[in-house]
């Protein structure tokens, strides 16, 4: 009895994971394949980077996810090892690896799954694909606008009509932290509760510090601080650092570089957007759409993150959860071509040779032939 419990245990899928098949799967694929010619199209180049890496490239010196939320185990060695959570990090190893982004740009594409153990609560999937590109050693505005084009494109491509790239500023934030002096504690509640649009929250902390009243306004404006690109002048007015203000001038040049793509309608700003990944410097931004409560992509710029792995070098890239962008199509009854049905040849032993040479012609020809052998009585 308690054998057949623990079999029956097996027989679906952990918590956090699903199997694909049949017609989704086959969209799917499709949707892949759409976005990979986005991609292709800008030039950038395809890499694999392994399932799993040594813990020191995901640590909390790069950065990213944190370590509680890592699937992480050992190799004979005793090395801790552990599963791709984000493939940003992977990347950025690599190209250290193989290639001179001090010397010259880099442009990557990738297509894979990534694995972060997410609490139960949150109902969300613990192995998901990811589909982006990186574009390593180029500190441009152009850089930016680019991969902004990109996303924009991707989302199109996929079939989407209705959706908006919401576009941040981490170093408009930074600038105002450095005038505040406070401690790593603070600023990381404070940090949590800006990203929240917790006004009241932000409120209480700013107000229970010793900073003065124009660099307190400004904190208490940055949950209130999204919209058009009307919303950049309002930035700007809010302060006086410089830092901060040229923050604001580069988000103003990229606006106008995505006017040449012709996809600023697109694109809003959210000086409020601060995302958890410390390794992000410039400019961050998310796509949303309906049907899902999870932005479908994920980017940013990341200037200090290859210093890690020994070549530092300026950065920006993207990630499309793909798990994501299918749920939303399937929401907003956009529909994805699915594979078509093959031909279907029944045999018999009797004319099993004919049926076996028909299939392979038809095959040559490019049509998809399921041989099926019909039941015979005894």
């Amino acid at each position: 009895m308690r054998r057949k419990r623990l079999c029956s245990e097996f027989f679906h899928t952990p918590e956090g994971v699903r199997d694909i098949y049949n017609g989704e799967c086959s969209q799917k694929h499709h949707l892949q394949t759409e976005i990979r010619k986005v991609f292709d199209s800008y030039g950038y180049e395809e890499i694999e980077t392994p399932s799993f890496e040594y813990f020191e490239v995901f640590s909390r010196e790069v950065g990213t996810i944190p370590s509680k939320d890592l699937y992480k185990f050992f190799d004979r060695e005793g090395n801790t090892l552990v599963l791709r959570p984000d493939f940003t990090p992977s990347v950025s190893r690599a190209c250290a690896t193989y290639f001179n982004p001090e010397h010259q740009v880099i442009t990557l594409s990738y297509t894979g799954n990534t694995f972060i153990n997410n609490s139960s609560y949150q109902g969300r999937l613990k192995e998901t694909t990811q589909m982006g590109v990186e574009r390593i050693g180029d500190d441009s505005a152009e850089a930016d606008a680019e991969l902004l084009a990109m996303t924009v494109e991707c989302l199109l491509k996929a079939g989407l009509k209705e959706f908006q790239v919401s576009v941040g500023q981490v170093d408009y934030f930074k600038s105002l932290l450095q005038d505040a002096n406070l401690d790593i504690e603070e600023e990381e509640n404070l940090r949590s509760l800006i990203s929240q649009k917790n006004y009241f929250g932000v409120e209480d902390l700013v107000r229970s510090q010793n900073i003065p009243e124009s660099l307190e306004k400004a904190f208490l404006e940055l949950p209130h601080l999204f919209g058009s690109s009307e919303i950049l002048q309002k930035a700007r007015s809010l302060t006086d650092n410089i830092c901060a203000i040229k923050a604001v001038e580069r988000l103003e040049e990229i606006y106008e570089i995505l006017k040449i793509y012709g996809y600023e309608k697109y694109v809003s700003f959210d000086f409020g957007m601060l995302s958890k990944f410390q390794y992000y410097t410039g400019i961050i931004f998310q796509a949303y759409t309906y049907g899902t409560g999870e932005p479908v992509v994920k980017g940013g710029r990341y200037n200090n993150l290859l210093k890690h792995f020994g070549k530092p070098a300026a950065s920006i890239g993207f990630g499309i959860t793909v798990d994501n962008l299918l749920m939303a199509l399937s929401r907003q009854k956009i529909s994805l071509p699915e594979k078509k049905a093959p031909v279907i040849l029944t045999y018999t032993e009797a004319n099993r040779r004919e049926a076996i040479l028909e299939a392979q012609k038809l095959r040559n020809e490019g049509t998809a032939v399921a041989l099926r052998r019909e039941k015979e009585d005894c």
